[in-house]
């Protein structure tokens, strides 16, 4: 008798939840599929959401970034350079000690934290993961194709510095000009081999992979193999090496693709693709991977 009651009770508690599930999934679908929930960046996240996906943030920095080793720390000249790459690429954002972050970093949402006490709240390579791998759902970019292995550890030793800084100090440190940064890594001789079948590509394929989306290209391309909106400004860039010419005159050959994706006005005055910056690094390793599917 009171087996069958106990079965009885666990039975309803199991309905009870499968129902309340099912009513939140079509509730949650409703909104979805309404569009009642307002995604404005001039309307603050639900506290709850906020504080849910900050949590799931800390977490996941603190364990992505547990096997980073942390060089040595602090020289002087380390410390300048680190402040003026912070000025550069940092301060439009999260501001410093006297200095207010530009308009379209007080108009984020999330909001940016200003970093003047990061290092009190992050350890180094917590704070090296975060600025070479970036924050997905943001706006912390990825700064692992823009700066090199020794300018991301001299921006952490900035951070470092960064709490004992006032106002004078601040503007003192950061006002050296930035000097282009050699970046000495090395590639791999050769990772992949042409989607047709012929030459072997030279550069690694799966770093360039990785690192075209830090050049957006697929916000303009259907890429194969990145993620993104349904685009169609530029053509889609699966099959290059099956194509004939690519950029309307080239032969497919990964020279002639990484001299247009380096400078398309170069090749075709006309052309709306914009010249954005890409090393020569870069162009090796983007080229293989585009030319290996």
């Amino acid at each position: 008798m009171a087996s069958d009651r106990t079965r009885l009770i666990l039975k309803t508690a199991i309905y009870t939840l499968l129902a309340a599930g099912g009513i939140g999934a079509a509730a949650g679908y409703t909104v979805y599929q309404v569009g009642w929930y307002n995604i404005g960046a001039n309307t603050q996240h639900l506290q709850l959401t906020y504080t849910v996906l900050e949590q799931a943030m800390h977490n996941s920095v603190r364990h992505h970034a547990k096997t980073v080793v942390v060089p040595s720390l602090g020289d002087t000249g380390q410390v300048l350079r680190g402040g003026a790459l912070y000025r550069e690429h940092c301060a439009q954002c999260h501001g410093g000690p006297g200095f207010a972050p530009s308009a379209h970093g007080q108009s984020m949402q999330p909001v940016p934290g200003p970093l003047v006490d990061a290092a009190e709240r992050w350890k180094p390579r917590e704070l090296y993961w975060i600025t070479r791998h970036g924050i997905k759902m943001s706006g912390m970019p990825a700064w692992e194709a823009r700066l090199n292995e020794p300018d991301t550890w001299a921006v952490v030793a900035f951070l470092n510095r960064l709490p004992k800084l006032d106002a004078s100090a601040y503007r003192a440190m950061t006002a050296a000009a930035v000097t282009p940064a050699t970046d000495n890594a090395q590639t791999s001789a050769v990772t992949a081999t042409n989607a047709t079948g012929g030459a072997v590509l030279r550069g690694d394929a799966g770093r360039g992979k990785k690192i075209l989306a830090q050049y957006a290209c697929q916000s303009c391309h259907k890429v194969p193999g990145v993620t993104g909106s349904d685009v169609d400004v530029g053509r889609p860039l699966d099959g290059l090496a099956r194509r004939p010419v690519i950029a309307g005159k080239l032969a497919p050959t990964q020279d002639n693709l990484m001299a247009w994706i380096r400078n398309p006005q170069a090749i075709e005055p006309r052309s709306a693709m914009p010249n954005m910056g890409v090393t020569e690094r870069d162009a090796l390793d983007i080229s293989a991977y585009l030319l290996s599917k």
